[in-house]
């Protein structure tokens, strides 16, 4: 008899496989005995390759090796060689589904996931809008596994143990703080990270879209208050591309309590370790609320064109401590990517900085 093998595909995005790994946990904890492959894109390996004994990676260069049709059947022919069992698809693209029909045609079990478009279609309808919660990607993604046979009982709390990850695997440049003795500079070391004086916080000011991206310079606002408050509080920053990352950098400058983290870094695996030991981390709606979520971290999240009724809060968050104004046009976009309809972006520019401090001096206070 064959040994129970499912395959999982989910390609992208980062925020979305992030969001896979508590119900994939869960699946490995309840099911021992059964093998879990995830089919994913490289950037995703860490979220997996640790993460239970019966889990294994398989990546796939959509871009190179696999790219179109002929690269697809490659790809199929490679799998079929790992003798799965059942064929978890929670992606549903094009891709994914040319690959299902495949296995379908094979006489696989197969399942692919319930993305409840009708609904999400109505809560961003700009007339007879539904301002009904979706069922949240993690229920969407425990659904498919259902389907093949395997309901799962959700249980995750951290990739890490409940001391957080190793923080000496970590650049030294990140833990850098400069002391002023009066008479001049110096550097030192500094790795607490329980100091309630010193809360390290950490801040993801960035997102792939317009609609999802607090202005910068309320953002800076929002800095500056922290600081005020806490003036020996570390915030470390995370993203960033090539026009962000020159933000990042002039803060880190201008603030000796502001570190552009993710300029220091290694990876995804370097930045899931120190958002461990982050007090709270401030996020848009991105991947970043995901990977702090991973590791048991609160967030304070911010939406401006999305909701989190379209199902993609991160694993555990407190709905309290997302930041958002009620508007009558919001929201707008399930992912973010529409143009205003207003031209004015007014749900994120008229997010007062103090709202936001105030939401982060909550969390603070709760620990």
């Amino acid at each position: 008899m064959k040994t129970e093998h499912i395959l999982v595909i989910r390609f992208s995005a980062m925020g979305d496989v992030a969001m896979t790994v508590p119900v994939i946990y869960s699946l490995a904890k309840q099911y021992p005995h059964v093998r879990i492959t995830v089919l994913s894109r490289s950037f995703a390996r860490p979220f997996f390759e640790n993460l239970a004994p019966n889990v294994g990676f398989m990546e796939a260069d959509l871009k190179g090796e696999y790219k179109g049709v002929k690269g697809l059947n490659a790809l199929y022919r490679r799998l079929i060689a790992k003798q799965f069992t059942a064929i978890a698809d929670l992606h549903s693209v094009l891709r994914s589904s040319y690959l299902r029909m495949r296995f379908n045609l094979s006489n696989f079990k197969v399942a692919h996931i319930d993305k409840h478009r009708k609904g999400k279609r109505k809560l961003v309808a700009s007339s007879g809008k539904v301002m009904e919660k979706q069922p949240s990607s993690f229920q969407n993604y425990a659904d498919v596994f259902a389907k093949l046979g395997y309901p799962v009982q959700m249980d995750f709390t951290s990739l890490f143990p409940e001391e957080g990850g190793n923080l000496s695997l970590l650049p030294e440049q990140v833990f850098q703080v400069t002391v002023d003795n009066g008479k001049d500079k110096s550097t030192v070391i500094n790795k607490d990270a329980h100091n309630p004086a010193e809360p390290w916080i950490g801040l993801a000011p960035f997102a792939a879209h317009e609609g999802k991206i607090y202005p910068v310079q309320q953002m800076e606002k929002v800095v500056e208050r922290l600081i005020h408050n806490h003036p020996h509080c570390r915030i470390f920053l995370f993203g960033g591309g090539q026009t962000e990352t020159p933000v990042m950098d002039a803060w880190e400058e201008k603030y000796p309590q502001v570190v552009n983290a993710s300029g220091k870094l290694h990876g995804i695996s370097d930045e899931l370790i120190l958002m461990s030991h982050l007090r709270l981390m401030i996020s848009m709606d991105s991947g970043n609320m995901h990977l702090a979520s991973l590791v048991n971290t609160p967030v304070v999240s911010i939406w401006g064109a999305t909701h989190p009724y379209a199902g993609f809060m991160g694993w555990h968050q407190n709905p309290d401590n997302a930041v958002q104004l009620d508007m009558p046009c919001r929201p707008c976009s399930i992912y973010g990517n529409k143009p205003c309809m207003r031209g004015d972006f007014a749900c994120m520019k008229n997010i007062s900085p103090e709202l936001i401090v105030e939401k982060v001096e909550n969390v603070l206070n709760r620990k």
